[in-house]
């Protein structure tokens, strides 16, 4: 695909929508136009982009009036938007017909038709992935001390049991101590998740995140940062387990910094 002129963020939390502005000013776009939200949205993104529409969480009919107005043929969801979020503020009439529409109302359905409703007004929704391909994650040891056998193979066993939890939709997210399940992320999700399993397991175990079989890396796409990686210290897990390929670090030297200082291996998997 050719650079496109003008790229719209459709920008929620965290500092996903920064670094992505940063890598699509560096991949050649040259004017980035953001749907940012209320109480969501960083406001020092601002600083990085050339228009922002600020909107509450909801307003889908104003979001596709910026977006067709902003002059963007592509855009790209970064940051999280939670579908128990999305419509969570007053939705508008145009948000109440997309959801009257659909039978089953998860992550896919929503952000499907959302991004039906994005390319009736003339906008391709690209991969969240998209200009970010450095920071995603490479297989094998990325941070931290070097982890013993039975500690990998525990990291394994995560990676299936993960793969099998996503597959059926319920989450990405699991923690694990010698060959046992402590905590499976659902609703609440990955930190919380973190948190349950930490306290159950006491100290040493592990995390792991994957990506849902047949992903749409559209809309969601596996993310840890130093968030991610406060949470586990907190939590006194010993590894957290990563897809290669398929889950972005961010802010990958501050990362790397805090797996060493606090003695947590960050570990790519594949299957």
């Amino acid at each position: 695909m050719d650079t496109p002129k003008t790229l719209a963020i459709i920008a929620g939390n965290g500092v996903y929508p920064q670094a992505m502005a940063r890598a699509a000013r560096a991949a050649g776009v040259s004017r980035l136009a953001v749907a940012a939200f209320q109480n969501e949205t960083d406001p020092a993104l601002t600083a990085l982009v050339d228009q922002v529409e600020w909107m509450r969480v909801g307003q889908l009919g104003k979001m596709l009036n910026f977006l067709q107005k902003s002059g963007a043929s592509h855009a790209v969801m970064s940051g999280q938007i939670h579908p128990k979020n999305l419509f969570d503020l007053r939705p508008d009439i145009k948000a109440l017909i997309v959801l009257a529409r659909l039978k089953r109302r998860n992550a896919e359905s929503i952000f499907g038709a959302i991004a039906d409703e994005m390319k009736s007004v003339g906008v391709e929704l690209l991969p969240a992935t998209t200009y970010m391909e450095e920071h995603l994650a490479p297989a094998g040891l990325i941070a931290g001390p070097k982890l013993k056998t039975r500690d990998e193979e525990d990291l394994h066993y995560g990676f299936h049991i993960a793969k099998e939890s996503s597959r059926l939709d319920i989450g990405q997210t699991v923690v694990v101590k010698n060959g046992t399940v402590l905590a499976v992320e659902a609703f609440e999700g990955t930190n919380a998740a973190i948190k349950r399993g930490g306290e159950l397991g006491r100290k040493d175990a592990m995390m792991v995140k994957v990506s849902k079989p047949n992903q749409d890396f559209r809309f969601d796409v596996p993310v840890i940062g130093p968030l991610t990686l406060e949470a586990a210290r907190e939590a006194r897990l010993r590894a957290i387990g990563v897809e290669a390929g398929y889950t972005l670090l961010l802010e990958k030297e501050k990362l790397a910094a805090l797996a060493q200082e606090h003695r947590i291996s960050i570990f790519g998997l594949k299957e």
